[in-house]
């Protein structure tokens, strides 16, 4: 992972940053293990005043490469009986975390949330292609899945790109040691706030 890691940061000072981070961000939603937010980040701090429109791209990219997951999910994840297809099988065998006790514990999630968990999947540090390939399977509304992930993305890049753009480079070890916690806590702050308007009202 550390060699991808680097790897990655190498594309950040090329000519061709912008279009390489594009390709991280939507592969990233489908299969690719590291977060986009390692090369949003990178071209940010090299040059702030283009932070917003290096957010757009990433944004860009993330979306996109969710609609392949969903429609991976969507078309080729099961087999007319019912069974995992051999590209499943593939997925499961080698994309880190994804296996079949997590799929079935997703399934649960999107029984009761829905929307929310798209959203928090974008937003926070859980694997976004996990739910981007699970909502195709279980048949999630596209309009609804489009819209969480739009949100939620956009809400994660331009978030980082504003503290780049406001603080400099300086914010830099701030946002790799806590961004992850910030977003979390920002995320069950937006839940708990629909819980109480959906109970108080």
């Amino acid at each position: 992972m550390k060699k991808i890691y680097n790897w990655i940061l190498s594309w950040a000072h090329s000519p061709y940053g912008s279009i390489a981070m594009f390709v991280h961000a939507f592969s990233e939603s489908v299969f690719f293990p590291v977060p986009p937010d390692v090369m949003l980040i990178a071209l940010a701090v090299g040059k702030p005043k283009k932070a917003f429109k290096f957010a757009a791209i990433c944004l860009a990219g993330s979306v996109l490469g969710a609609v392949v997951g969903y429609s991976i999910g969507h078309y080729i994840w099961l087999n007319a009986a019912g069974e995992f297809t051999s590209f499943a099988n593939f997925f499961f065998d080698n994309i880190p975390g994804f296996n079949v006790e997590l799929y079935d514990s997703i399934k649960e999630l999107f029984n009761q949330y829905n929307f929310w968990i798209i959203f928090t999947a974008g937003f926070t540090p859980i694997p976004y292609k996990l739910f981007t390939i699970t909502s195709g399977v279980f048949g999630i509304n596209f309009f609804m899945f489009m819209m969480a992930s739009i949100i939620s993305r956009g809400a994660r890049f331009f978030l980082l790109a504003g503290l780049i753009w406001k603080y400099g480079p300086g914010i830099k070890t701030f946002i790799d040691k806590n961004f992850n916690l910030v977003a979390i806590g920002i995320t069950v702050a937006v839940l708990l706030g629909f819980v109480a308007i959906k109970y108080l009202i």
